[in-house]
């Protein structure tokens, strides 16, 4: 530190003197600046040793929009008082500032804040490592201390409600029936046997049950339509954005409540897709994932927060770096897909044959939903106008999602329809 070279200037200067003049003056401001130097090192050394700093999430999965919360408690475990130190938290989580100054922090004492911080961002982030920082009260010298311990917490995509968002229909020809049985209970009874220890309570049918005078249990079937595709359009050529147009205006921060979507196509695009997966798992849909991003993302079509768990896992880290157009993604993973399923694709990509392999899927029995977002509003130069007008006249349901929409509009069933 610059102090410190000044009072070793100092003592060197002093220390000639001395030796020069041989007066007892300049011995005596010679050893007070000595014992200055050789305590303020040790004691600003001393300031960071035997400190413990614990660290309490109270969870390491968190949304969009919602506030993730952190404890902090700073120990100070040796017989010596700490004047002050500083602990400089190194977290990639944006906005969240942990870091803090401890004052006067007693032999055996222990100091501890709370850090409540609004996720704004999607993705996994690293809270820590943690340096702490501390000094001599003349501030001569500085000393560091390097805590490497690293936790990490998922940041979820946002979702909203689709209250009004059209469920997909099933088609199938000469009205006949799809027989898969579940060990789910669905509205599709099937038929009766005999009762087996771990069945539950709620498919016993009493009156089988009172005929017979042994437990009879129903057996249910799945829905025709229970199968939902979400394609994902992870293209990053397809993409836009506005991002560079915020630098400018300054956005109104974010709060509890209230979220605000970044203008991009890549965020609306995650953003929709968790909010349909969330949609049509609540209503006892499977839902899968298709989407090609860093790498393949393949999540097989499945029930319950377990499958939403892994959908949201997913999204949260997806990026838009992909180099395969949706058509192709489509009508790749579409030749392994059965009849009576739905396939909802969202994407910004102008390119009509993305369409046409929607519509290939539609002659095999998949029925199609197309979700477009309007990439003229995002700052892009392309128009999606032609892609809506041949979905429309395919006859395969579309939404138009523009920059700033609410989702929960945008994706109604009276709103952007096109039919």
């Amino acid at each position: 530190m610059k102090r410190s070279w000044i009072v070793l200037l100092l003592l060197t200067l002093a220390l000639l003197e001395a030796l020069a003049t041989g007066r007892r003056l300049f011995f005596n401001l010679t050893y007070l600046l000595a014992a200055i130097i050789v305590v303020s090192y040790f004691w600003s050394r001393a300031n960071v040793s035997h400190i413990q700093i614990v660290r309490q999430t109270r969870s390491h999965r968190s949304q969009v929009g919602n506030v993730a919360v952190e404890r902090f408690l700073v120990r100070n475990t040796s017989i010596l008082p700490k004047l002050w130190v500083e602990v400089r938290d190194h977290s990639d989580l944006p906005e969240h500032r942990a870091s803090w100054v401890v004052n006067a922090l007693g032999a055996h004492r222990t100091r501890g804040w709370a850090v409540r911080t609004l996720c704004q961002r999607r993705g996994r982030f690293t809270l820590g490592p943690i340096t702490l920082i501390s000094s001599d009260p003349f501030g001569l010298f500085e000393h560091r201390k390097h805590l490497s311990a690293t936790a990490s917490i998922v940041v979820y995509p946002l979702t909203v409600n689709l209250p009004y968002f059209a469920l997909p229909s099933g088609e199938l020809p000469g009205g006949g029936t799809m027989r898969r049985r579940t060990h789910y209970v669905t509205t599709n009874v099937c038929g009766v046997r005999d009762y087996f220890p771990g069945d539950s309570f709620n498919r016993i049918h009493w009156p089988s049950t009172a005929r017979t005078g042994r437990l009879i249990v129903k057996e249910f079937e799945v829905d025709r339509t229970s199968d939902v595709w979400l394609f994902l359009d992870m293209q990053g050529a397809v993409q836009a954005d506005r991002l560079w147009e915020e630098q400018v205006s300054e956005t109104p921060p974010l709060w509890p409540g209230r979220t605000t979507l970044e203008p991009s196509t890549e965020e609306y695009t995650v953003a929709i897709a968790a909010s349909l997966a969330n949609h049509f798992l609540a209503r006892n849909r499977a839902v899968g994932l298709i989407a090609y991003g860093q790498r393949r993302e393949v999540l097989i079509p499945d029930r319950g927060e377990r499958q939403l768990t892994k959908i949201m896992e997913t999204l949260a880290v997806i990026r838009a770096t992909g180099a395969i157009p949706i058509a192709q993604i489509i009508a790749a993973e579409g030749k392994g897909m059965g009849r009576n399923i739905s396939a909802i694709v969202i994407t910004p990509s102008d390119d009509l044959k993305w369409v046409d392999s929607l519509r290939d899927l539609r002659r095999r029995g998949i029925r199609g939903i197309g979700v477009v977002l309007d990439s003229s509003t995002f700052g892009h130069q392309a128009s999606t106008n032609a892609v809506l007008a041949a979905l429309s006249h395919s006859g395969i349901r579309a939404y138009r999602v523009c920059e700033g929409d609410s989702l929960s509009a945008a994706l109604s069933r009276t709103g952007n329809v096109m039919s």
